[in-house]
């Protein structure tokens, strides 16, 4: 299984959502970072089931326990060990359709690909719980990124059909945590949240779109033709459960621009080189042009429904259908808002040491 991303800060995530724990373990990070349980454990409860009409009621306490790499409440420039113990877990669910794969679910695909030795309790290690391991690491290359002056924002632009109103990023950044939705648009969120309920008490569920910004980037970061910056994120974004497409900048909707509408002209502001408009997303042939960079992600609904659906039982092959029972969200956008932006940082993090701009002790 490849459960390591990046090539210098290089995080490698394990456990199961049915596990004794999940963790994640981080290698590249340069000595001197002040780093406390605290400044992590504030980025994992933001992933936290909470009490919005969209949570799950699992309730995982998800206290980070760090095991190595700080020392006197520094970075020592050794593998940095950080885990959280699931508690709240019932596998009883698991074990009735153990033979039944669910739609939507990596459950058929993990069966054959590791002949029926994974751990499909919860979904195993294809289970959304995995990407805790994401905000942890997230949260230190975050605090690494903030000495270059680095910021990193994912929020909600979309769920269920309803669309967020665009809106500037000092709006977004004082709106994104006042809300369960974690939506720049406050006034988007009651449509939203009705959306949500009405799938929910049918036994469905929704899916939306995300959208993350980064600031401040240099220009320059990425390494073509194959290690580029967007491919490099992309990469990492599609490592979360659920996550169906990304975009960058204008995205799909180029295809029905010509190239004078699209094309992003350069002026000087404040001598400095920047582009009248930001249909490349801040990203050219793979680089960083220091403008922000700007993604859209697609969240599928989520798999686990409460309708009876149709599937095979791998263990005598007869058609057989299903009802999910146990604890799911209508909705798993909002929860996946944190978790793009740790990635988007984690990635950003890794090609700005790459570029020399994160020095090996931080004094």
């Amino acid at each position: 299984m490849g459960n390591s991303l990046g090539k210098i800060f290089t995080i490698t995530s394990f456990g199961e959502s049915h596990g004794r724990c999940v963790g994640v373990t981080i290698d590249g990070c340069p000595a001197g970072l002040p780093l406390t349980e605290a400044d992590i454990q504030k980025e994992v409860d933001k992933r936290r089931p909470g009490a919005s009409v969209a949570s799950t009621s699992r309730a995982e306490e998800d206290k980070v326990e760090i095991l190595s790499g700080i020392f006197n409440g520094y970075t020592t420039g050794a593998p940095i060990c950080l885990l959280a113990w699931n508690k709240d877990v019932d596998s009883s669910e698991y074990e009735r359709i153990r033979f039944l794969p669910r739609p939507g679910h990596a459950d058929y695909p993990a069966f054959i690909r590791y002949g029926g030795f994974n751990d499909f309790r919860g979904g195993g290690r294809f289970s959304g719980r995995i990407t805790a391991t994401f905000v942890m690491a997230g949260a230190v290359a975050k605090k690494l990124l903030s000495r270059i002056g680095v910021e990193v924002l994912a929020y909600t632009i979309e769920i269920g059909g309803v669309k967020a109103q665009t809106k500037g990023f000092d709006e977004i950044r004082a709106s994104v945590e006042t809300n369960p939705l974690r939506c720049g648009d406050l006034k988007a969120v009651e449509e939203m949240t009705g959306v949500i309920e009405k799938a929910r008490k049918e036994g469905d569920s929704v899916g939306g779109v995300i959208e993350g910004l980064a600031i401040n980037l240099p220009v320059g970061l990425g390494e073509p033709v194959f290690d580029t910056l967007e491919g490099d994120l992309a990469k990492a974004i599609f490592a979360i459960p659920a996550i169906k497409g990304v975009e960058f900048g204008s995205g799909f909707s180029a295809a029905g621009k010509r190239g004078s509408e699209n094309n992003d002209p350069f002026t000087l502001k404040n001598d400095r080189i920047v582009t009248l408009s930001n249909n490349a997303g801040g990203i050219l042939g793979g680089i960083s042009t220091g403008m922000p960079i700007v993604l859209r992600v697609v969240v599928k609904p989520t798999s686990s429904i409460g309708k009876r659906q149709e599937t095979v039982d791998i263990k005598n092959m007869q058609d057989a259908s299903l009802e999910i029972r146990g604890r799911h969200d209508a909705c798993i956008v909002p929860r996946a808002v944190p978790v793009v932006e740790s990635m988007m940082a984690v990635t950003l993090c890794d090609f700005a040491i790459r570029a020399g701009l994160v020095p090996e002790v931080i004094k």
